[in-house]
């Protein structure tokens, strides 16, 4: 629990009035704070702010209608996370599964979605700025953004395609590198897994920040070493009437993955845990993004103009698939965002914008070796599966109309109009080869309309209700439309959309001491396009979500803050599909698999004295079944951790990490493919111990 007696604003956030007590949800990421008490009654400034974040990031409002969260620098530091699902299930609806190393796979306010359903669904933005073109996403985009020195990592849960157009279906991640004129940083720790990691910010203090992350693991599991470097560079500029913000960032990843261990519970048998079925296994990756935000005012209202670029490479074994393989893919891609905002009266404000991307990627899929589950099996041909080229363009239109209709209530309207092309062409036979379906060259186009429509009502001063509905759609992704199985038909892939109604309510009691945010959601995904587990494509799937979300915080006293959410989700299958196996077959009305009914997390903070901080925290994913038929079960976990860090001076601070306290034994991940339970084992209980200084 923090105070802060100003809010940071990023972009085109708006400074907002002094805050003379605040309740940062940084545990929760709700970052809600009590509305702002103004200094003189009398000044403008006096008129009533409503229940806006602490800290405010990008380019949305801090009181819109939907749910949002965030975590500040502070936070981040020190849960010191070296994999991203460490800090990002933290926050509510978010349920992150390591799977090895740095491998993982997503879900907001969803299952935890798995091939181009998992690489399609959620955006992942690094200051604002797509990470990737939308038709060449990755389930392992999180390796990417520089989240171990972010100053902000914000969530929006719920679709944001109206405004960031497709891929924002079940949500969003927007990381946010710190600038220049916060102060230099060195980290160091080690971890008794074997994991080293060291972070340092070099702070010119006026125009430039540079900041590196190093990151060393030696493995838990056996042959599972990690390697990985982030680079991010940061400049701070004001050209004539132009604010520029501008940016370089990359990472480096080289690993040995661990494989799935097979069998009913093998989890909880610590040996068979650090084993590595496939211990040749690897993943290595690189990415480097440059962009910018310039901003100035024009006419009566802003203009910023967000030009950009990235390009990525990766190459790995899919130890994941029985008949392995190797698979190289990359991509190269740019484009501008603009975005214009000017009032058009006392209650009318408009914003208008247009996205530009063009990118060319690639794909080569080859199994090396001969692979049957019965002699004469000949649906896994040894060689080449797949080749192929594809070049990309998308444009889109978008605008958004905030209408004040009083002092007390308000409404946000927004619709985009996005248009997707496709060039594709084969470097291999086209038609069937074994169970791999290879398309002839041709082109292909997609175009959609997200609209949003949203109310927030003030109750009061500390009380917020709003009610938002927003539609997400993502054009497929190159690997949907153009690495087929052979019972699918080429360009039967549609344009996947869902439509999402929420309503909410956030605020502050107990004079300020307790915040709170609480939503209700109710989504329906149609042309739901994934891989079953029997390694074959449903394209014309259908799901419903609905759930509950609470997030709050409490300061027990002025050194003791309690704080944490609570998730709970029903998330259904709304088709049939009927298979040979139970297990694989899909009924309307079957839960979806991989989407825990229950999520929590709670920390316990202590200032036990000026520089001595503990704190307790607790993580919990509920049971939840591992196969579409919904004849297997994981039975959830809950983790215990612990935390403490000592400031020995002002600038000098030792602390230590403790995951996994009583060494529960569970899986990250649990799910069955081809009839088999596999799992990625957690990690049994660590510490790690740091150091850092301030400069």
């Amino acid at each position: 629990m923090q105070s802060h007696t100003d809010r940071k604003t990023h972009g085109n956030a708006k400074r907002s009035s002094v805050i003379t007590r605040s309740a940062l949800l940084s545990a929760t990421g709700a970052a809600l704070v009590l509305c702002a008490l103004p200094a003189q009654a009398d000044e403008e400034t006096a008129t009533r702010e409503v229940l806006s974040p602490i800290e405010v990031w990008g380019d949305r409002n801090a009181n819109d209608p939907g749910s949002y969260a965030a975590l500040d620098a502070s936070e981040i530091a020190a849960t010191a996370a070296d994999h991203p699902a460490e800090i990002l299930n933290q926050l509510p609806g978010v349920n992150v599964q390591m799977n090895s190393g740095q491998e993982h796979l997503i879900a907001i306010r969803s299952p935890v979605l798995t091939g181009g359903a998992g690489q399609g669904s959620f955006l992942i933005l690094e200051n604002g700025v797509p990470t990737r073109s939308p038709a060449f996403g990755n389930v392992n985009s999180l390796i990417e953004p520089h989240h171990e020195i972010a100053d902000a990592i914000e969530v929006v849960r719920g679709p944001g395609s109206a405004k960031y157009g497709s891929n924002a279906v079940h949500g969003l991640i927007n990381v946010i590198l710190p600038e220049p004129g916060e102060g230099s940083e060195f980290r160091a720790s080690y971890g008794t897994l074997g994991r080293w990691r060291t972070d340092m910010k070099l702070d010119e203090g006026q125009y430039w920040l540079f900041n590196l992350s190093l990151q060393k693991d030696t493995g838990w599991r056996d042959n599972t070493d990690v390697s990985q470097q982030k680079l991010s560079v940061v400049g701070k500029f004001n050209p004539g009437l132009w604010d520029a913000t501008v940016w370089l960032s990359g990472q480096n990843l080289e690993q040995e993955s661990g494989g799935y261990i097979v069998g009913a519970d093998a989890y909880k048998d610590e040996d068979i845990a650090k084993t590595n079925p496939n211990p040749d296994a690897y993943r290595n990756a690189w990415s480097a993004r440059v962009g910018a935000r310039l901003e100035r005012p024009l006419f009566d209202g802003t203009l910023i103009l967000m030009p950009y670029a990235h390009s990525q490479a990766m190459i790995f074994s899919q130890h994941f698939l029985p008949n392995g393989g190797v698979e190289k893919n990359g991509h190269t891609g740019g484009g501008v965002m603009v975005r214009y905002e000017q009032p058009l009266s006392e209650q009318l404000t408009w914003r208008v914008g247009t996205d530009l991307d063009a990118a060319s990627g690639y794909l080569r899929e080859i199994q090396p070796d001969p692979f049957g589950f019965f002699p004469g099996d000949s649906r896994f041909p040894q060689g080449v599966h797949y080749d192929y080229d594809v070049d990309t363009t998308v444009a889109a239109l978008w605008t958004e109309l905030e209408w004040t209709v009083s002092e007390d209530f308000r409404i946000l309207a927004g619709l985009r109009g996005e248009s997707h092309d496709y060039d594709y062409s084969t470097k291999v036979p086209a038609g069937i080869n074994g169970r791999f379906n290879v398309p002839a060259d041709r082109s292909d186009s997609y175009e959609f309309v997200t609209p949003k429509l949203g109310a927030v009502w003030s109750v009061s001063d500390t009380f917020d209700l709003y009610a938002n509905y927003a539609r997400g759609a993502r054009a497929p992704q190159v690997s949907d439309l153009y690495r087929l199985q052979s019972l699918q038909v080429v360009g039967q892939i549609d344009t996947e959309t869902l439509d999402s109604v929420e309503i909410g309510a956030r605020g502050a009691a107990l004079d300020g001491r307790l915040v709170f945010d609480v939503a209700a959601y109710w989504m329906d995904k149609e042309n739901f396009f994934f891989r079953d587990s029997d390694g074959l494509n449903v394209p014309d799937g259908s799901t419903e979500h609905k759930g509950v979300e609470v997030s709050a915080a409490y300061d027990i006293t002025d050194t003791l803050s309690l704080s944490g959410n609570v998730s709970w989700s029903d998330q259904t299958y709304t088709f049939d599909r009927i298979v040979a196996s139970a297990s694989s077959s899909i009924l309307d009305g079957n839960e979806i698999d991989t989407a825990p009914e229950w999520l929590a997390n709670a920390r316990l903070d202590w200032q036990a004295t000026d520089r001595l901080a503990l704190s307790l925290n607790v993580e919990h994913v509920g049971e939840y079944f591992t196969d579409p038929g919904n004849q297997n079960t994981y039975p959830g976990h809950t983790l215990l951790g612990a935390r403490a860090a000592w400031a020995w001076t002002d600038t000098h601070t030792v602390w230590i990490n403790i995951r996994n306290l009583t060494d529960e034994r569970y899986a990250d991940r649990a799910d069955v493919s081809f009839g088999n339970p596999r799992y990625f084992p957690g990690e049994p209980v660590n510490a790690t111990v740091g150091i850092s200084r301030t400069f």
